[in-house]
C-alpha cells in the first residue's frame, strides 16, 4: 500500500486515467541497473527515482570532466574529477530519498556483472562502445532479463528493448559484428546536451512501461531520431537464428 505522502507525491501520474496504484507500487518494488552516468544515463536515472522507482543501482567507471557538463546533467562543477557513479548516486540520494541507490565505480565484468544483472529486474544501458553494449547484452541473456538500450551522438539518437526472455530479439540480432571497439560517440563526434537529454528522458519512459505494463512499449523495435530535423522512424527487429548470442550455445545453455 502506498502512504498518504506518496500519493501525493505521484498523485499527477497516478491521475492518468491508466495509470494504476498497481502501475506505481511495481516502480516502488522494482530493482533496475543503470550503466552509464553520463548524458543518458543522467536524465534516465533522475526520471526513474522521481517517477517511484525503489532501487537503483548506478554503473559507471568513468570520473566527470569538464567536457561533460554541458549535457551530464546529475555532476556539476565541484564534481570534475568525482566518479560519475558517486556523483550521480549523492544527488539522487539527496532529492529523492525513497530511492535506494548503490553504486559500482568500477567497469562491471563478467562475474560482477552478471551479479548486478541477476539482482535487478531490468538493465538499462547507457554507454557508448559496442564491447560493454555486446557484455551487457550476453549477461541479459543469461538472466531473462529486460534490455532498454539507448544511445545518442550528434543529432541523432535510438531506443529500443531486447527482452529474449519474452522471446524477443537481442542486442546481436540488430547489431550482430562484434569487430568494432567504439560505437558513433560525443567525444568524437559532438552532440547538443538536450539530443542526449531527449533520448535518456525517452529511456526513462521506456523503462516504466516495461516494469509496469503501461503502454505501448519498444520490444523487438527500435526508435531512430534525428532531432536536427526531427525525423523519427520505428523498424521492428526479429530474432536472427544464426545471432552470435540469442541464437547460439549461450541461449541453448540456458533455456532460451
Amino acid at each position: 500500500m502506498l502512504s498518504d505522502r506518496e500519493l501525493e507525491q505521484y498523485s499527477r501520474q497516478l491521475m492518468l486515467p491508466d495509470f494504476t496504484l498497481e502501475y506505481q507500487e511495481r516502480l516502488r518494488s522494482a530493482w533496475v541497473l543503470v550503466v552509464g552516468c553520463g548524458g543518458l544515463g543522467s536524465p534516465l536515472a533522475i526520471y526513474l527515482a522521481a517517477a517511484g522507482v525503489g532501487r537503483l543501482i548506478l554503473a559507471d567507471g568513468d570520473t566527470v570532466e569538464r567536457t561533460n557538463l554541458h549535457r551530464q546533467i546529475l555532476h556539476g562543477e565541484a564534481d570534475i574529477g568525482r566518479s560519475k557513479a558517486a556523483s550521480a548516486a549523492a544527488l539522487i540520494s539527496a532529492h529523492y530519498p525513497d530511492c535506494r541507490v548503490s553504486q559500482f565505480t568500477e567497469n562491471l565484468e563478467e562475474d560482477a556483472l552478471n551479479q548486478a544483472v541477476n539482482s535487478v529486474q531490468l538493465v538499462a544501458d547507457g554507454t557508448d562502445n559496442y564491447p560493454t553494449r555486446f557484455s551487457l547484452n550476453r549477461a541479459c541473456i543469461r538472466a531473462g532479463k529486460p534490455l532498454v538500450s539507448a544511445a545518442a551522438a550528434r543529432s541523432e539518437g535510438q531506443l529500443a528493448t531486447f527482452d529474449v526472455g519474452s522471446g524477443g530479439a537481442c542486442y546481436r540480432c540488430l547489431y550482430p559484428q562484434e569487430g568494432a571497439t567504439t560505437a558513433l560517440s560525443c567525444r568524437e563526434n559532438g552532440v547538443l546536451g538536450p539530443v542526449v537529454g531527449a533520448l535518456g528522458t525517452l529511456q526513462a519512459l521506456e523503462v516504466i512501461k516495461v516494469l509496469t505494463g503501461w503502454g505501448e512499449s519498444l520490444r523487438s523495435k527500435v526508435l531512430m531520431m534525428d532531432l536536427r530535423s526531427y525525423e523519427q522512424n520505428i523498424i521492428e527487429i526479429s530474432r536472427r537464428d544464426d545471432c552470435p548470442d540469442c541464437g547460439g550455445e549461450l541461449r541453448r545453455g540456458f533455456g532460451l
